[in-house]
C-alpha cells in the first residue's frame, strides 16, 4: 500500500490528482501508476488504469492484488472485474465512495474488496479536493 501512496504523492508533485495504484502478485510488484488526467489531458488516465497501462499485457491476473489510495471509480472497478483481479485493497472511501459495493457484492465477480480507512489517504485526498473542487468534480463527472 505504501507504494500506491508514493505514486499518489508523485502525481501531486506533478500537479495532478493524488491517486496512486500498484498491482502485485504476492510480494512481487508487477507495476505501478498514478492518476495522470491533468498531466496528459486524458480523462481515462486514472491511477488504476495508468498502472495497468504501464504493465501492459500479462495474460492472467490470477493471484494479483490491486492497491489504490482511493475507492476505485466504476471505470476502474469495472477494469478489475473485466480482468478478474481477485483482490482490490484501497486506502479510503471517505472522500469518494466508488465501486467497492459493485465489486464486492456480486458473487460472480469473486473479488475480495478491502477498505483500509487510512488517515494518510483520507487527509491527502480531502486536502486536495478542498483546494481543487472544480477539477475534482470534473474528474468524478459531477461538474
Amino acid at each position: 500500500m505504501q507504494l500506491a501512496i508514493d505514486e499518489a504523492r508523485l502525481s501531486l508533485a506533478e500537479g495532478g490528482i493524488p491517486i496512486g495504484a500498484v498491482l502485485a502478485r504476492g510480494e512481487e510488484l508487477i507495476g505501478q501508476g498514478h492518476n495522470r488526467r491533468v498531466q496528459t489531458g486524458n480523462p481515462l488516465s486514472h491511477g488504476e488504469t495508468d498502472c495497468l497501462f504501464n504493465i501492459g499485457r500479462i495474460g492472467s491476473y490470477a493471484g494479483t492484488t490491486m492497491y489504490s489510495t482511493l475507492d476505485p471509480c466504476y471505470m476502474c472497478g469495472g477494469t478489475a472485474v473485466q480482468f478478474k483481479v481477485p483482490r482490490v485493497v484501497f486506502g479510503e472511501s471517505v472522500n469518494f465512495t466508488g465501486s467497492h459495493a459493485f465489486m464486492a457484492e456480486n458473487p460472480y465477480f469473486n473479488i475480495v474488496v478491502i477498505d483500509l480507512v487510512l488517515p494518510e489517504c483520507i487527509a491527502m485526498m480531502g486536502q486536495w479536493i478542498a483546494a481543487n473542487p472544480k477539477l475534482w468534480f470534473e474528474d468524478i463527472g459531477e461538474l
